[in-house]
């Protein structure tokens, strides 16, 4: 199931700046979240397992069973939406998994995922948005009129945005150092650009969902793009220094406003 990889020299070089201990795996799978049985094989490789459960009240009753049961006393490592690398604390020393799917991935974008993925340990971040809200999850559903699966894929969008602003510094400064990763960072976040502009024309015309514009502008964050309204508001250092306190503020200030400009279009 899990295979040590090898990395390039510049990506060992960032893993030794920010994440020193990691493993690095290889899973022979595809998967959103690893089964527990073939997680618990994780200890096989690494020196300890820790795994995370959080209190059950701060879910929503109609939660994602998935979400439900990374809070459980269930080992689940890997989440809907975590991409093609993902990483996770709850083994000691933390792991960085490479899925299968990693395989069609061009060889420099991988190798920016993996330092990502490093950065992003180095930052003492948690590993998931769940223990970043906490009890303010219920929070955040009780101000997104959306389902379940939405609101899970904005606190995700949210989330990602908050770990950007913190490691997109990083990434800046590779242009000197790392200059294979840093071309492979600018690459991505070109080409996200060209959609950013239109994100809310396309959420007005109902051709994107407003939880795809979400996350697709949050993206952006950790390339440092400019974000059209009212996604501009999370590239600030507010949403950096307060976190689930802004970003529950920021839904619901955004979802009032959508709605008046509906109410006025009526």
């Amino acid at each position: 199931m899990f295979d040590r990889r090898d990395l390039a020299d510049d990506v060992a070089a960032v893993r030794a700046d920010h994440a020193p201990d990691a493993l690095v795996l290889d899973v022979a799978a595809d998967f959103e979240t690893i089964p527990p049985a073939a997680a618990e094989d994780l200890g096989l490789l690494a020196d300890g397992l820790d795994p995370a459960t959080y209190p059950s009240d701060w879910l929503p009753g109609d939660a994602p069973s998935a979400l439900v049961t990374y809070a459980s006393s269930d080992f689940t490592v890997g989440m809907p939406g975590d991409g093609t690398v993902t990483w996770a604390r709850q083994t000691t020393p933390p792991t960085v998994l490479v899925k299968k799917r990693a395989e069609g991935t061009p060889s420099e974008f991988l190798d920016f995922l993996l330092a990502e993925a490093f950065v992003q340990l180095g930052t003492d971040a948690p590993e998931h948005f769940l223990p970043l809200f906490g009890a303010q999850y219920r929070e955040l559903d009780h101000v997104v009129p959306l389902g379940p699966a939405e609101v899970y894929q904005i606190a995700a969008a949210l989330y990602d945005a908050w770990l950007g602003l913190q490691t997109r510094q990083t990434f800046t400064a590779w242009e000197e150092s790392h200059p294979r990763l840093f071309d492979a960072w600018a690459d991505a976040g070109q080409r996200l650009e060209g959609r950013l502009s239109t994100l809310p024309r396309a959420v007005a015309r109902g051709q994107t969902s407003f939880a795809e514009a979400t996350e697709y502008a949050c993206s952006a964050v950790k390339h440092g793009l400019d974000l059209p309204a009212p996604f501009a508001a999370l590239d600030t250092q507010a949403f950096l220094e307060y976190g689930a306190d802004y970003g529950v503020q920021w839904a619901e200030k955004t979802f009032e406003k959508l709605e008046e400009g509906s109410d006025r279009h009526e």
